[in-house]
């Protein structure tokens, strides 16, 4: 592979597949995070609540409770669904060994000291993972779908 090519690559595509893993995970990470704080605030929140006996205080607030309690299944369900925290965590696994493979490129480590085309073998190895990442999310997604599917079989 020649220089120029290697550099539109690098360009072109190696570092835009680190931003997109770089902005995807920080973005998972923080819907993570705030859904999560939500489930233990409101499931901390409702005990005291059911407590307090809020409908003696001002009708209607009685069913507070009910509704925080409801709020945190929601949140919970949401949470296993979308798989938030094991997207973050992959996303940014997938980031970060795409940029060790630089660092690896750079200093001629590993396979790369004794390779003629240090160039080529850099591009598989990104392809590989980044082909690795996306066979991961679409295995994750069929399981996900074969066990829903099971689970209302067997509710029939």
């Amino acid at each position: 592979m020649d220089q120029d090519a290697f550099s539109k690559y690098l360009n072109d595509r190696y570092e835009n597949q680190i931003d997109w893993y770089d902005r995807k995970a920080a973005r998972n990470q923080t819907i993570y995070r705030k859904l999560q704080w939500s489930v233990v605030v409101l499931a901390a929140i409702t005990p005291v609540l059911i407590e307090l006996d809020l409908d003696g205080l001002i009708e209607g607030l009685g069913h507070a409770p009910t509704l925080t309690s409801a709020v945190v299944a929601i949140l919970t369900a949401g949470l296993n669904t979308f798989k938030y925290q094991e997207t973050w965590i992959n996303y940014r696994t997938t980031c970060e060994t795409l940029r060790k493979e630089k660092h690896f490129y750079d200093a001629g480590l590993s396979d790369y000291r004794t390779t003629d085309d240090r160039e080529a073998l850099f591009v598989d190895r990104v392809e590989s993972l980044i082909s690795r990442e996306n066979t991961m999310w679409v295995s994750a997604h069929k399981t996900e779908t074969k066990t829903e599917a099971k689970g209302n079989t067997a509710e029939a």
